[in-house]
């Protein structure tokens, strides 16, 4: 008998009045899986991610994580989420930020022990000690994008999503922070999904990818067979071709 998937999705639909955003969407993305969804702006990648959380009521199909339903006290537990702009809390030191969940809710940690996890992942993420006491607008971009990884990390999620991770940031330090993704996914086993339109992130993160394009799946395999897919709309994601069954503005 075979696990059942991490998360399944299945024929879920979203509409916003008259616009449907997601019309059927199937997936199942197993455990310790590193699925990136591909698509253009407005294709319901983030509505997808929503749904999958909780914070938009699908309008039908089924959710499950472990083949059971997402009904239990304790579902977001099992999420961490790095965010496209990061979404530090300003008015707060980093190391609060990293350890936002920890001292907070029934398994809340005390503050030293809390914070002493923080700079445990701050040094995980490749930012020093003294980081922790600073406030988010005095690092630069590409700290505060390694400061919001160690915040997504911090509870040891068996799920994460990174939404844009390297959204902002120039080549080099996009390719540090992939990287960064790759060996924490790895050595924590979690189960990710990404949202990414950079293509150096989907190859470097990877080990699925589903291609998102007029709220369906129009691709769905293993990165390594992307390049040799013949799905018109993956190639000209993957292109970035003019030409094509996806409508550009001219």
């Amino acid at each position: 008998m075979t696990d059942p998937a991490k998360i399944a999705l299945t024929d879920l639909t979203k509409s916003f009045g008259a616009k449907q955003v997601l019309k059927g969407i199937t997936l199942d993305v197993a455990r310790g899986e590193s699925l990136v969804v591909i698509g253009g702006s407005g294709t319901g990648k983030s509505v997808l991610l929503k749904c999958i959380l909780g914070l938009i009521q699908p309008d039908a199909g089924t959710i499950a994580l472990d083949g059971q339903p997402p009904t239990a006290p304790d579902y977001l537990d099992q999420f961490g989420m790095l965010f496209q702009g990061g979404a530090l809390f300003d008015s707060m030191p980093v190391w609060q930020n990293i350890a936002f969940r920890l001292l907070r809710g029934p398994k809340k940690l005390p503050r030293a022990q809390a914070r002493e996890t923080a700079i445990e992942k701050l040094q995980r993420v490749g930012l020093p000690p003294e980081t922790a006491d600073l406030y988010p607008s005095e690092l630069s971009g590409g700290m505060q994008k390694r400061a919001s990884l160690a915040r997504a990390i911090a509870a040891a999620p068996e799920i994460i999503f990174f939404d844009e991770p390297t959204t902002g940031l120039d080549p080099i330090m996009s390719g540090v922070i992939n990287a960064l993704i790759r060996e924490i996914v790895e050595e924590m086993g979690a189960t990710t999904i990404t949202i990414t339109h950079d293509m150096s992130s989907v190859r470097a993160i990877a080990t699925h990818v589903a291609m998102l394009h007029g709220g369906v799946i129009h691709w769905h395999g293993r990165v390594a067979e992307m390049d040799t897919a013949d799905d018109p709309y993956l190639r000209q994601f993957i292109s970035g071709s003019a030409e094509g069954p996806i409508e550009t503005l001219r």
